[in-house]
């Protein structure tokens, strides 16, 4: 591990991403999302993911010449084609668009289809929190995790965040959860690492558990039945109702929709007094901070509050970064003629 300033992993990963071609502003947009997962420990979705990003501009499954194009819109529901555009960027548009809908009727809904990997869809809902609404945000894509009880990929590991404002001077509850048993982006890190995975993480090409990284075919949902069958109405939610449809097309031989998502924004206002709901959520935040630790637990914290305090001590102190990530990243680097900067330099053997 290498440790290296927010600044300076964000500053860098901005010059990657407009010298592969992104726009200035998508490539600022994509940088913050993704050192923002750093900050908050969730590497598995932070700068990692660049090698991978440049590649999906190179091949078309992401595109800098995006054009959004507003396919619906009724009442409370909004939904908009991406072209293609960068996760990060349609998610913001998603946010700006529901929340500019709630402000009108109370909760409003976007769907924005045919886009790419949105990572850490936290980030999302924590801006909508933030504004004092509740906020809600998944996505759908291709097949990468198994259906429980049946073999190879058939799902995706789609993921679901919900964001809730607190009271004044406090930070938002944010529940930011995969459908899998654990991200396929913490396997990538686990390659870049060089470290084994538990066991019900994957499994290999013969649909036996593995802890070796490399040979994961497809990862495991969550909780067996219920996270396959939360991914399966994700799909629904963010796909068919988008008319972009995923799982079917590719089960069946066809190429899917690629990546979709939605957000949903909430006006507490709109069920009361904004007020009276802030103290019943702080309220409720004390009830569970106050509950009795189990053995071998210091404190009982709420969803997002270790994330915070991860982000609080990274911004001082610096982002962990893998050697692994950091070979990769300079190689995307020389092969796109970025310099390297100072603190990324020295750093180019991989423990994997």
């Amino acid at each position: 591990m290498a440790t290296i300033a927010a600044h300076d992993l964000r500053t860098y990963a901005v010059a990657l991403l407009g010298r592969a071609g992104f726009g200035e502003t998508e490539a600022r947009e994509m940088a913050d999302l993704l050192v923002w997962a750093n900050l908050r420990g969730i590497d598995s979705h932070g700068v990692l993911r660049i090698p991978r990003y440049v590649e999906m501009l190179e091949t078309g499954l992401v595109r800098a010449d995006f054009a959004f194009r507003e396919v619906s819109r009724a009442g409370a529901v909004c939904v908009l084609d991406a072209g293609k555009a960068p996760g990060a960027t349609a998610m913001n548009r998603a946010v700006a668009e529901a929340a500019s809908l709630a402000a009108r009727f109370g909760i409003g809904w976007c769907a924005v289809r045919d886009t790419s990997h949105a990572g850490a869809i936290g980030y999302f809902v924590q801006q909508l929190a933030e504004r004092g609404l509740v906020g809600l945000a998944m996505t759908a894509s291709k097949p990468l995790m198994s259906y429980f009880g049946a073999k190879g990929e058939a799902l995706s590991t789609n993921p679901l965040a919900i964001g809730v404002p607190v009271p004044a001077g406090g930070r938002p509850i944010i529940l930011d959860m995969s459908t899998a048993a654990v991200a396929l982006g913490k396997i990538m890190a686990a390659r870049d690492a060089g470290r084994a995975i538990p066991t019900g993480w994957g499994i290999d090409a013969d649909g036996a558990d593995t802890t070796d990284p490399h040979k994961v075919a497809a990862v495991l949902p969550m909780a067996g039945a219920k996270g396959s069958g939360l991914s399966l109405m994700i799909e629904v939610l963010c796909s068919l109702l988008a008319g972009n449809p995923n799982i079917a097309p590719a089960l069946s031989g066809d190429q899917g929709g690629g990546f979709n998502g939605m957000v949903l924004a909430i006006d507490p206002a709109a069920f009361g007094a904004r007020a009276a709901f802030l103290q019943q959520v702080g309220a409720l935040a004390d009830a569970i901070h106050g509950l009795q630790p189990a053995p071998g637990a210091d404190e009982v914290l709420l969803p997002g509050e270790r994330g915070h305090r991860t982000e609080d001590g990274r911004a001082v102190h610096g982002i962990p970064v893998a050697a692994g990530t950091i070979r990769r990243l300079n190689d995307v680097a020389e092969r796109l003629g970025v310099a390297v900067p100072a603190a990324f330099q020295g750093r180019d053997v991989a423990t994997d």
